[in-house]
Formats: structure tokens, sequence, C-alpha cells
């Protein structure tokens, strides 16, 4: 069953661009309410259990890297529908392939440095936020 919680992140080059302030504002103006929002910076051991589950893959050290590179903004969203209307907000992973409007077109540098991760599922959702907030409940 969909829950109304999704997690997102916004990545280390959008925070070290300047781009946080309008990314949450453009998460807000699209009605999501922040329920948890922290400033922090990922070990690259911390992120490697982050992202174990592209162990395997190639990308995997590199993704390491570039995540642990600078700090990160992580947070949990609450909406009716949030996994989905917060996908079709932060647009394709390609920013070349994203939709006019959205934060992936508006500030991603690449495919790599696409500015904001979001959640693909309820159940990793539920997974990747309860990784940054413990402590919240029902998550």
């Amino acid at each position: 069953m969909p829950t109304n919680r999704t997690f997102t992140m916004i990545k280390p080059d959008a925070v070290q661009d300047g781009n946080s302030g309008a990314i949450i504002k453009m998460i807000e103006e699209a009605g999501f309410r922040i329920v948890a929002l922290k400033k922090t910076q990922l070990t690259p051991e911390r992120a490697g259990e982050f992202y174990a589950v592209h162990k395997e893959r190639p990308f995997y050290n590199d993704l390491c890297k570039y995540m642990s590179s600078g700090p990160i903004v992580p947070m949990i969203l609450e909406k009716d529908n949030a996994v989905t209307d917060f996908r079709t907000l932060i647009g394709a992973t390609n920013p070349a392939n994203a939709d006019e409007g959205t934060i992936r077109k508006l500030f991603a540098k690449s495919i790599e440095a696409n500015a904001i991760h979001g959640s693909d599922s309820d159940e990793n959702a539920e997974i990747e936020g309860s990784f940054f907030f413990a402590h919240i409940e029902q998550f």
C-alpha cells in the first residue's frame, strides 16, 4: 500500500553550488511537507553502506567518492502519492532527458551530478529515510 512519505537528498554538487534553498522552495511549492531535514556529510564508508545495493556495479566506487565529497541535505517528505509525485518533480536521472521545470533540468550538471536523489518506491523510501533519520516514527 502506498505511503504518504518519501525520502530525498540534495547531492553534493547542488549543495556546493548554493542551490539547496531554491530546491527546498520548489519542493514546498509542489505541496510537500518537510518532516525531517538536516545537513550532513557522508564518510566514504557511510556512503558505501547507503549504496550497498550497487556494490557490484562498475560505478560504485565513483558514486561513493562523489557522495562523500561534500555536504548533502537529506529529507523526509510527506504528501499524498509522495513517491510518484516527487519522482515527477525531480525529473529524469539524465538531466538532458528531464522535463522543463523539473529540479534536475534546472540544477543538475550531468547524469552523475544530477543534484538530487528521490526514492523509487515506498519500500526504498522507508529504508533510505531510516538510514538518515532513525528517530522518525513510522518511517
